[in-house]
This record gives C-alpha cells, structure tokens and sequence, in this order.
C-alpha cells in the first residue's frame, strides 16, 4: 500500500517558505527559482490533498443521510461519487512514486515498428494514436518531432514531445517492446498476425543539466522535412539530423518552422540519449562512451495486445490485465501505468 504522508509534505512545504523568506533569496536567481518551483509543486500537493478530504467528509455526510432515509437515485450519486474518490485518492498517492531524478521532466517517446513491414508500421501508429489519446485525457500536450511515414500505411519511425509535469514519471514504464495478435487487415487471406514495435522513453534534459559535449563529435546533415509530418512544416532544407560519431547516436527533427529550431530541439533530443548512455554505462565523460544503446530484442515484450481469438491486454511484468481493448486502444492506460509504478514501491 502507497501512503501520502501529509505531515511530511506540510514540513517541506514551512521549510521552503523559510527559506524564500530568508534574506538575499533573490541573490541567486537559479537557486530561487527551482525552490520557488518546488514550493509551488508542494503547495499543490497540499491543496489536492485538502479538497479530496473535503469531498470525503461531504460524503460521509450524504451517506448518514441516506442511513436515515433510503434514496435509490442518491444511493447511485454516493457509489459514483466514491469510485471518482477512490480514482483521486489513488493519483495523489502515486505522485508519491515520482521522486526520480527526472521523473517531472517532460518525456521524449519514439516509436520504431519491428519486423513485418506495412503490419508492423500500421502497428506503430495505432500506439501512437493511443499516446495521443492517453496525453489529452490526462492535460500533458504532445509535440511531434519527427515523423517518417510508411510506404503504403502506417508510421516507419516517429518521435514525439510529452510536455507537463511528471510526464517522464507516468510515461517511463512504457518503454520496451509492445506485441499485438489481430487478424491482419492487410492479408487478403484473413490470416492472424503478430507484430512488434518499440517503445523509447527518456526524460527531456533542461537547461541545469550539465553534458559537455565537444561540437567537433557532431556531425550535422539538412534535409527537406517529408512525410505526414513535413507535411506541417515549410519545404526549404530545414529538417535537421544530428550524429553524435562516437556513439553513433542519430537524432533527427523536422517539425520545427526553421533550421535553427529543428537544430535546438534536435540537440535536446541528443543530451538526452547521452545522459541515459552515460549513466548505463556508468561513465564521468561522455568522451569515453563506447557505443551505442543496443535495440529493444524482438520477443522480449513487456505488453501483449491481442484481438483475436479473444481479447485482452496483459503487462507481462505487473500481470495488470484487461479484456477491454478497445479503452486501452483509446488512451485508457492509466491503470497500467499505475500497477507498474506500484511495483517500484520500496517494501
């Protein structure tokens, strides 16, 4: 069981404000801003804590009512209103679980299909389509960064931006490889498919995370933006690739209205894989990285989203399953992501 300690919170928050309240706070403008930041973030906490304990004591109070004086239609507002509680109660908690190093970070997701071509690409999008959907419901936005088209349907690669807070905490346990079963809609005979598609998940790197990367180690190509994605943009060379050559790590983005934006945002995308490299392997320098991640192993998954002969979504690590598969294609991932946080909990 997650429990929200409250006390705990309210101390941090009394410290925070002692040392906003403390003189020459402002002498250093990137330390009070963080704590300023955090402040804001504790005080949430707190208010989100103090409304769901008044929702509690309101419905405490409806069900003495009704112990008083059956009511069928005020029965059904009480059993509503305390799964909606329930669902509350259990979010608040679970930020609890976001204490990692860049768990509030925003997080950059990529999708890669596997093996099987048109089947796997059209498998690529669906998940999109489902991270697009889970990102709505939740208030995070989504950016794309690039996009490359399939040939005949589907996505071949795309990379996209999930910005808001604790976006990289939610969206870390995605990463891995995804397994669907469905009768294939592009086989004329019918027949049932299994396709894979990887998942990459990593934290946006800010500004007050230092990598010192030597310019010389970076190799940069323009290009004209293609696809659905270039689609949104101009057609001047303004898509952008990034190789980092002693890795090998390529970065692309070709979203952005100019070079120079596509640039930027490219070059956050390749802070980011360096420092998850970097802290893999353990090393001080990025120059002494030896090479690159190693791709996701077919068959290896962490998700199976099968369609037929029945239906049902299973999380082979958290055993989390559900028969309903179409919510799940629709964005309904919460429950997932949460039975895979709640296995991080320190027993």
């Amino acid at each position: 069981m997650i429990h929200f300690d409250i006390d705990k919170i309210t101390l941090k928050k009394e410290e925070l404000e002692r040392k906003v309240a403390e003189e020459g706070f402002w002498n250093n403008q990137e330390e009070s801003s963080k704590i300023l930041t955090e402040l804001k973030r504790t005080q949430s906490k707190i208010e989100k804590f103090n409304k769901i304990k008044d929702e509690f004591k309101n419905l405490e109070e409806l069900n003495e009512l009704l112990l008083l004086e059956e009511d069928s239609d005020m029965c059904k507002s009480l059993l509503q209103a305390t799964t909606e509680l329930k669902e509350k109660v259990e979010k608040l908690e679970l930020t609890t679980l976001l204490a990692g190093k860049y768990d509030r970070n925003n997080a950059i997701v990529t999708l890669h299909p596997g093996a099987g071509g048109t089947e796997a690409q059209d498998w690529v999008e669906m998940l999109y389509r489902m991270y697009c959907m889970w990102a709505e419901t939740n208030q995070f936005e989504i950016q794309e960064l690039d996009y490359l088209e399939g040939e005949e349907a589907g996505i071949k690669s795309v990379t996209f931006l999930v910005k808001g807070e604790n976006a990289y905490g939610y969206m870390k346990g995605e990463m891995g490889v995804h397994r669907l079963v469905r009768i294939s809609p592009f086989d004329a005979g019918g027949r049932r498919h299994t396709s894979f598609a990887s998942v990459e998940v990593l934290p946006e790197i800010t500004d007050d995370v230092k990598l010192d990367i030597n310019p010389d180690d970076i190799k940069m190509d323009v290009y004209r933006a293609s696809g659905a994605g270039g689609q949104k943009v101009n057609k001047t060379s303004s898509a952008v690739r990034l190789t980092h050559i002693p890795t090998n790590i390529v970065v692309t983005c070709q979203t952005e209205r100019s070079q120079v934006q596509n640039r930027e945002t490219a070059m956050t995308m390749l802070k980011s894989k360096l420092l998850e490299l970097k802290e893999k392997e353990q090393k001080d320098k990025i120059e002494d990285l030896k090479g690159v991640q190693k791709d996701i192993a077919w068959g290896s998954q962490i998700r199976s989203y099968v369609f037929c002969p029945y239906t049902l979504v299973k999380d082979h690590r958290t055993n989390y399953e559900t028969g309903n598969i179409e919510a799940v294609m629709n964005g309904k991932i919460d429950d997932f992501i949460q039975a895979y946080l709640k296995t991080k909990i320190v027993k």
